[in-house]
This record gives structure tokens, C-alpha cells and sequence, in this order.
């Protein structure tokens, strides 16, 4: 029997979103009979977001698919200024042309996924630069900053734990909150959104929002936030020994993505396919009662799918098909990353450090020593082996299993 009366909670719900709502039944009352305009912020700090941030995407994904409408705030003023949560030190300025580049990249994801338009539950996708650029600053002190307490602010995770590490936090950093606090109440006075969501560590920000706007406007709006998000072995969302698992194509090749899903830990198969995927809830419930070996088939379901939303239908079939390939029939795969080796060739600890798959030839050292490093399938026993390529030949090298790439003479 359904927990709410309203699709969107329990959709949220049945695929394990909700962390922390301010009202519920309130909120599932409203979206019951209304449709309800939330919104999830993006800074606009790098040229595509990256995996931990694609549950908070699919919250906006699943917000359409419920019947309301999505809107996508990029952060082209908070950025900046710079989020202070979960930071230990202030984050570098970007220049205007940067941010406004990174928005166009961080776009392309949200075009994927949301269907954008003028329509009643079309995404919108809106800039704070726009209104908090125009704010001076006389202005904000008097319409916003009577309404925030720095007794309160001290309290907040994102100022006292950079305090309590005796880590200087910024003048400017300090506003954050109250910037991010205003965008809400501006977004419910000039377009009616009733909701924000974003992950468990923005809390205090969106319920300063909802206060800020209850206090300014006497309206009622919501909050809604995901659990935290860590991988079985309790690793954050996103990253990796390689770095981040960038969403777009520009910053990671789709087969690196699609290889990210397919090697998740058999634990987080379940969640992985409620949360990032759109397949039906008994299809998942089938595919994560999988065990030993027959998981490994569910694991492709999840990389096909997540490949598919994110990077489209051609990208999650060639990526399957260079996996099937090169793990398959002992081939080198079309979609692999490419090391180009010059006519004097490359040393075998030096092509893994040059590909990502160690961070120095230290480490490319101890897993060669290890056994862990093959070239052709066959083991490599010294780091200094030299791999000389013809022109267009290629070798394949590989570090366990989960890890190949193509050596191709320049």
C-alpha cells in the first residue's frame, strides 16, 4: 500500500530518495492536487558535473516524470563565492567567461535528461546571476540580512567544522548561505517554485531558504534532501583512483564511464538501478536478486541503462560492445583509451602512470611487481620494458581486470 497519496513522494520514496522532508504531508498534499515547481542548485565550478552529482539530476527526472515541473539553477552568482560545505578551504575564482562556458557545458547533461519548453511541467533551467548580480549591497543587508543571526550561523557544519580544523573561512564565504537562502525565496516570489531539493549536507542551506521565505513572504514552502551518498565500501559517489567520473563526453570517453557502472560493487547493484535508471521496480527486484557470477549480468543492465540516459543510445551499445570484445574474444576494443607511442617507444611503467591507471611510476612499480600488469595477456615482470610499435600496430595493456587500454604506434 502506498505510504503518500501523491506520485511524486511516492515514486521518490519507492526508489529510495527521501532523506529529510520539512513537512510531508503537507508537501504530499500540494503535489497532490497541484502541479508543484522544485528545484535542485548547481554551481557552476567545473565544464561538466560528475557522478555525484547525477542522483540530484534524477531527482529533477523524476519530478517530470511525476507530473511536475523541474527547474535547473545554475549557480553563475554563488559560484562566485563559493559553497563552504564540506570544504576545507576556500575554492579558487573563476572568471566570468568560465562560469558562463561551464554552464553551457553543464547543460548538455540536463538536455538528456529533462525535457525543456514552455509547457506546464517543461524544465526551466535559470541563472542566480541574474538577480543577485542586481542586489546591492545595502539592499541585501537590510531585505535579507535581518532575517539570519550569526549565533545560528556558527552552527551550521559548513562554517563550524572549517572553524574547528582552525581553518580560516572567508568574509565572502560566510554569505554563501545567505545568498543560497535568498535564491529560494526569489525563485517562489517570481515563478512559484514550492520545493528545493538537493543531498543531505545542504539541509541547514535549504531550510534557511525555508524560513527566510515563510519570514519575508508569509508562504509556505518545502525541502526535501537524498541520503548521503557512498558506495558499499563507503567511497564518495564520483571519484575515483583515476579522478572523477565526469558526465560529459568531453571530460571522460564513454567507455570509462560505462565501465565505472559495470564494475560497482555487487551490494550496490539494487540502489544503483532505483536510483540512476529507469527500469520498472520488479524488473529490478529480479535483476538484484542475482548472485555469484549471474550479478555480472545486472551489472551490464546498469551500465547499459546509466550509459544510455547520460550519454545516449549509440555510446552504451559501442561501450558494451568494446567491453564484450575485449574481455570476450581477447580483442582490442574500439572504445578503449589510446596511449599514441613514438618511434623510440614507451617504457611499460611509464605508459601506466601517462594513462591514469597508477599516479606514479612508484605505484606502476609495485603493481608490476605484483603481477597485477599484463601486456597482450601475458605478465609484465619489468617496469622498464620497452613496448616499439610500426606505425598503426597496436597492443593492448592491462592492469587487473577491470583496467585496459590500447598502445598504438604514432
Amino acid at each position: 500500500m502506498s505510504q503518500f497519496q501523491s506520485d511524486l513522494l511516492n515514486l521518490l520514496d519507492q526508489r529510495g530518495y527521501i532523506h529529510q522532508v520539512t513537512d510531508a504531508g503537507a508537501l504530499d498534499a500540494l503535489a497532490a492536487r497541484q502541479v508543484v515547481p522544485g528545484y535542485i542548485g548547481f554551481d557552476a565550478t567545473a565544464p561538466s558535473l560528475h557522478v555525484g552529482s547525477l542522483v540530484q539530476i534524477m531527482m529533477l527526472r523524476r519530478l517530470q516524470q511525476a507530473g511536475h515541473k523541474p527547474v535547473v539553477l545554475m549557480g553563475g552568482g554563488t559560484t562566485r563565492i563559493g559553497d563552504p560545505t564540506g570544504r576545507d578551504e576556500s575554492r579558487k575564482m573563476l572568471s566570468d567567461e568560465a562560469i558562463e562556458a561551464n554552464i553551457a557545458g553543464i547543460r548538455k547533461v540536463f538536455e538528456k535528461l529533462l525535457v525543456f519548453g514552455d509547457g506546464p511541467t517543461d524544465a526551466i533551467m535559470v541563472n542566480n546571476h541574474d538577480w543577485l548580480g542586481k542586489l546591492g549591497y545595502i539592499e541585501l543587508l537590510q531585505k535579507v540580512g535581518t532575517h539570519f543571526t550569526v549565533n545560528r550561523m556558527l552552527t551550521f557544519d559548513s562554517v563550524k567544522l572549517r572553524l574547528d580544523r582552525e581553518q580560516p573561512m572567508t568574509f565572502l564565504e560566510f554569505n554563501y548561505m545567505i545568498l543560497q537562502g535568498y535564491d529560494f525565496r526569489h525563485l517562489a516570489h517570481e515563478m512559484g517554485v514550492r520545493l528545493q531539493m538537493g543531498g543531505s549536507d545542504q539541509w541547514g542551506n535549504i531550510i534557511n531558504g525555508v524560513e527566510l521565505t515563510r519570514r519575508m513572504d508569509g508562504v509556505e514552502v518545502f525541502g526535501l534532501t537524498t541520503p548521503l551518498l557512498t558506495t558499499a565500501d563507503g567511497a564518495k559517489m564520483g571519484k575515483t583512483a583515476a579522478g572523477a567520473v565526469w558526465l560529459n563526453e568531453e571530460q571522460l570517453p564513454a567507455y570509462d564511464f560505462w565501465q565505472y557502472w559495470r564494475n560497482v560493487d555487487d551490494r550496490d547493484v539494487g540502489r544503483f538501478l532505483k536510483l540512476f535508471t529507469d527500469l520498472p521496480l520488479d524488473e529490478i527486484a529480479r535483476l538484484e536478486a542475482l548472485h555469484g557470477s549471474e550479478i555480472n549480468a545486472a551489472k551490464v543492465v546498469l551500465a547499459n541503462e546509466v550509459t544510455r540516459l547520460v550519454r545516449g543510445r549509440e555510446a552504451a551499445a559501442k561501450a558494451e560492445a568494446t567491453a564484450a570484445q575485449t574481455f570476450g574474444e581477447g580483442g582490442l576494443g574500439g572504445e578503449l583509451p589510446v596511449l599514441e607511442v613514438s618511434g623510440e617507444g614507451v617504457r611499460i611503467g611509464n605508459a601506466l602512470t601517462a594513462l591514469g591507471f597508477t599516479a606514479s611510476n612508484g605505484e606502476a612499480k609495485r603493481k608490476i611487481a605484483e603481477g597485477a600488469v599484463k601486456l597482450d595477456d601475458e605478465p609484465v615482470h619489468d617496469p622498464a620494458q620497452l613496448v616499439e610499435l610500426a606505425p598503426g600496430a597496436e597492443r593492448k595493456l592491462s592492469l587487473g581486470r577491470k583496467k585496459h587500454a590500447v598502445l598504438r604506434g604514432a
